[in-house]
């Protein structure tokens, strides 16, 4: 019976260790790796169902990860603009924003993928959508800084490595950097599904523009996980109380969205309601941006409602190995994410944790639920949070049961208020003050939560991490040991 949910997270650690080995081998094409995979593979097939059987599995999907990861790295090495990077050649070129710009009127940061390249007014060339991180300065910062993914663009400027923090963005499969002086031309996306995102993404945030500027920037962040808009400040206040996952868009908004759409396929058949859902799934992760949590959710709800389609639902903690597989599969590069560490960390945590925690809890069941789940979360990101930052707040868990409950309704009534103060705007701005007053009043109060919980200096660094986590194994084993001892008693017979 226990070994059903070990077996995806056995099949996860492998591919996750192939990935990190394959970090540390020179680029290549892995085909070696990939005929490894095929002969073990094909051993395991030959054999009866046993312990060798798995391990060989287990080697062959290593082989895998450590496969797609080589072919990863060589995309870096290998590629139109090698040599412009490597030489610092000044350049044109046409390309695609692949995210939101994140910048001001002096400095614009953005990825983009550039699809053509010209060197010093000669011919154009193909640059096979190689993607670059763009910096722009001068003129062309504040023009850029408008834009949105999937806006096209014609940069000039001059290529140069990555270097330093910049050096992040090759995780994100940007070759090289691009400082750009100048915007000289921009139009929208050519995709549909980029035109349908941006257009809803706008339709969700244009009627919030009455209120306050970092209100405003709150919603955004919670509908749509962009916090561009708001101050370091309130940023870091959600980082210190142990709240910035709920800046990043997540499961919840993903259950949201789909329970929205339910009552419009109500009465479509099976295959529309399937395909349709996906649809909304796309249309939803484009809007949001593609952030790692948005992966992370729309795979596992894809991973849902395909097997529910097929009539073979699958518990949370399976469909959410199999969403990590083939999300590693498709980017090998997402294992160094942090937000995907996070994502996947607090599912784990809820899925495995949340129901023993409620379980062992007295109280009203709300309570009981809030806090179990809660605890659960935290739990899962720690073995994330502790090396990664050093520390961990105490005060998450208080903090966190009083902003999730304000959270939901935040995201809810912040879509629908945005969606009709939108349409009421060139009606009546009495009526959308009074739409929004709702949303704007908890997103005070969200932002007074996370201001006060981040007064509280207490928190856990991973020494003390440590030495917790060893008491409690060592009271495990002394427990173990004495029911141990208590189970080998005889009772002599009378």
């Amino acid at each position: 019976m226990s070994e059903r949910p070990v077996r995806p997270f056995a099949v996860v650690a492998s591919l996750v260790g192939g990935i990190l080995v394959g970090d540390e081998l020179a680029p290549s094409d892995g085909v070696i790796a990939f005929i490894a995979a095929l002969v073990f593979g094909f051993v395991a097939a030959t054999l009866p169902a046993s312990n060798p059987r798995i391990a060989l599995v287990l080697i062959a999907i290593a082989a895998i990860g450590v496969g797609l990861t080589q072919r990863a790295h060589r995309g870096l090495v290998e590629t139109p603009l090698a040599d412009a990077v490597a030489e610092r050649h000044d350049a044109v070129i046409i390309g695609t924003l692949a995210e939101d710009p994140d910048g001001s009127r002096f400095s614009t940061r953005v990825l983009a993928r550039v699809k053509r390249v010209q060197f010093a007014e000669r011919f154009w060339a193909d640059a096979d959508g190689t993607q670059v991180l763009v910096v722009a300065d001068d003129e062309a910062a504040p023009r850029l800084a408008v834009l949105d993914a999937g806006d096209q663009v014609i940069l000039h400027g001059w290529f140069r490595p990555l270097e330093l923090y910049d050096e992040r963005y090759r995780w994100r499969h940007a070759v090289g950097r691009f400082d750009a002086h100048d915007l000289t031309a921009f139009k929208g996306p050519d995709s549909p599904s980029m035109q349908i995102a941006n257009e809803a993404r706008n339709l969700v945030l244009r009627g919030t523009r009455t209120l306050p500027p970092t209100q405003r920037a709150l919603v955004g962040g919670f509908l749509l996980g962009d916090t561009r808009g708001l101050p370091d400040e309130v940023v870091e206040s959600f980082r210190s109380a142990g709240l910035s996952h709920l800046l990043a868009v997540s499961g919840a908004n993903v259950a949201f969205t789909l329970a929205m759409l339910g009552p419009l396929l109500r009465r479509a058949p099976r295959t529309i309601r399937l395909l349709a859902t996906f649809a909304a799934l796309l249309v939803f992760g484009a809007m949001t941006r593609w952030e790692p949590s948005v992966l992370r959710a729309c795979a596992m709800a894809a991973c849902t409602v395909l097997a529910l389609h097929v009539g073979r639902p699958a518990r949370a903690t399976r469909v959410l190995a199999i969403a990590v597989c083939v999300l590693l599969v498709l980017d090998p590069f997402l294992v160094h994410s942090v937000g995907f560490q996070l994502s996947c960390g607090a599912s784990l945590g809820i899925a495995v944790l949340s129901r023993p925690i409620t379980a062992k809890l007295r109280g009203p069941q709300w309570f009981r639920e809030g806090v179990g789940t809660t605890a659960a979360a935290q739990l899962g990101v720690a073995p994330v949070l502790l090396p990664v930052f050093g520390s961990m707040p105490l005060v998450a868990l208080p903090a966190n049961l009083l902003a999730v409950p304000i959270a939901g309704p935040l995201t809810t009534w912040g879509l629908t208020s945005g969606v009709v103060a939108g349409f009421l705007r060139p009606i009546s701005s009495g009526l959308v003050a009074l739409v929004l007053l709702p949303t704007r009043l908890m997103a005070d109060a969200m932002l007074g939560i996370a201001d006060a919980a981040a007064r509280v200096p207490a928190a856990i660094d991973l020494r003390l991490a440590l030495a917790i986590s060893l008491i409690a194994a060592l009271a495990i084993l002394a427990r173990r040991g004495r029911m141990l001892r208590r189970d080998a008693l005889v009772v002599p017979p009378r």
